[in-house]
């Protein structure tokens, strides 16, 4: 199959460098000094599951010249989605299916508006890692997965040969579950979860998780996020929370989100995307989000600042 990574940072380039490496043609969509690096010398990760390098790569920072695909991950930050959307339709074609790897809940709707419904699979993937310098991607934690499927969850020929392409990868785990909303929604609670409180204390989750103060704000959090999904209509398990708390539990003491390590460092981030849409959500809903709303509110400043000077 012919892929285009929308976003080849530590998401997209992992990914895409293991369907590579499995004789997939890939083409990395980068721009700068991580651009160069990989014209220069390939696409280098270093993993937990192997170390794999792709050279020489296919990049280019100009989706237009790529040409129409067969498919296209997004992996851009979530905020960045809508002009992601703008940029790929020169690769979209008839046959294109285009499959959102974010870490929030919108970013299908978002990809549907621009593109129209017909090419947009809803997306989600599991993976600590990130661009440790031009070229290189570091996957540190997380035993890496996807999980795609067609929005209304009907069996489909498409999402099978996207499955296949994967299976034939190392290093990747994938599924079409029954529910994609469900799934796409369950990895949400950890993941905002994970950031709102990492962004609040700048602490890894080793320390917050273990801490009874920091452990019962991620509670609170987590049942904010479960009680907006099933007033929205999402079909999440009886035991989503408590899942996504032993998934949690079960990470490196020293993780950190992504959506952390931007405000950390000052950079736009995901915060609309993450904790300010659990509250924009909930308002549309009628849920309560206190916690969540105390979160997004203590961060905005910095995040409105962190965007006047990107």
């Amino acid at each position: 199959m012919r892929f285009a990574i929308m976003g080849s940072g530590g998401v997209g380039g992992y990914f895409g460098a293991r369907l590579a490496a499995a004789g997939e043609e890939v083409t990395f969509i980068a721009r700068g000094a991580h651009l160069a690096a990989i014209r220069r010398d390939g696409l280098r990760v270093s993993s937990i599951q192997g170390d794999v390098t792709i050279a020489p790569a296919s990049a280019t920072d100009d989706p237009a010249a790529v040409g129409v695909v067969d498919c296209v991950l997004v992996a851009v930050k979530a905020w960045q989605v809508h002009a992601a959307a703008e940029a790929i339709q020169p690769m979209v074609g008839p046959e294109t299916v285009v499959v959102p790897l974010e870490n929030g809940v919108e970013a299908a709707d978002t990809l549907a508006g621009v593109l129209g419904k017909e090419p947009v699979l809803d997306g989600l993937c599991g993976i600590l890692a990130w661009r440790e310098g031009p070229g290189h991607i570091r996957h540190a934690g997380v035993d890496p997965f996807v999980r795609f499927g067609e929005r209304d969850n009907r069996a489909s020929e498409r999402t099978a040969r996207l499955k296949a392409a994967f299976d034939r990868a190392e290093g990747v785990s994938a599924e079409v579950p029954d529910d994609i909303q469900a799934g796409v929604w369950s990895k949400f609670l950890f993941i905002c979860a994970m950031s709102g409180i990492g962004s609040i204390t700048r602490a890894p989750i080793g320390e917050t998780r273990a801490l009874p103060e920091t452990r019962a704000l991620i509670e609170r959090i987590l049942a904010e996020i479960e009680a907006v999904a099933r007033a929205r209509g999402v079909a999440l398990p009886g035991d989503a929370v408590s899942r996504a708390m032993k998934f949690i539990d079960a990470l490196p003491p020293e993780s950190t989100a992504s959506m952390q390590r931007d405000i950390m460092a000052g950079r736009p981030s995901e915060l609309e995307s993450q904790n300010g849409a659990v509250v924009r959500l909930g308002r549309q809903y009628g849920v309560a989000t206190p916690v969540n709303a105390v979160i997004h509110a203590a961060l905005l400043p910095q995040e409105r600042k962190a965007r006047e000077n990107a």
